[in-house]
């Protein structure tokens, strides 16, 4: 059971982190982080050339990432098939944990859905989550 909820929880304890930095430095720092994913596997190898080729393609992802948190949450997907690749294959991230790439394959998507959802810090999307259940408009009435 921890096997899946414990990268679950990793990823959540890294958004609420992140949501310490202040805003333009979180996006920035996310952008050079999903960068520097991308060279995770290098040294471990597995896929020869194509380790270099995704390294310099999360490059390309994480430059845009500067100016969108839409680019660094199709950075985090694009490394969790990796992580799919890479687990499948028998090649972990960290060679001595033969599960460390499944578990990155599930912390992935939860910080790469904090991206796609604007990476707001956790008292931010707190305070939309609140306004919206207060708000009357945003509930749906059902009619006869």
């Amino acid at each position: 059971m921890l096997r899946y909820v414990m990268p679950v929880v990793i990823g959540m304890v890294y958004v609420g982190l992140n949501s310490l930095v202040p805003e333009p430095h979180r996006r920035r720092l996310n952008a050079l982080v999903v960068t520097g994913a991308g060279a995770a596997y290098i040294s471990g190898g597995g896929f020869g050339l194509w380790e270099l080729a995704f390294c310099a393609l999360l490059l390309v992802v994480g430059y845009a990432g500067l100016t969108s948190y839409t680019f660094i949450g199709v950075g985090w997907l694009l490394h969790t098939l990796w992580d799919v690749m890479h687990h499948r294959r028998g090649t972990p991230i960290i060679p001595s944990l033969h599960d460390s790439s499944f578990g990155c394959a599930l912390c992935d998507p939860v910080i790469a859905l904090w991206c796609l959802t604007g990476g707001l810090s956790v008292k931010d999307l707190y305070d939309r989550v609140a306004r919206r259940a207060a708000d009357p408009r945003s509930r749906v009435t059902a009619r006869s």
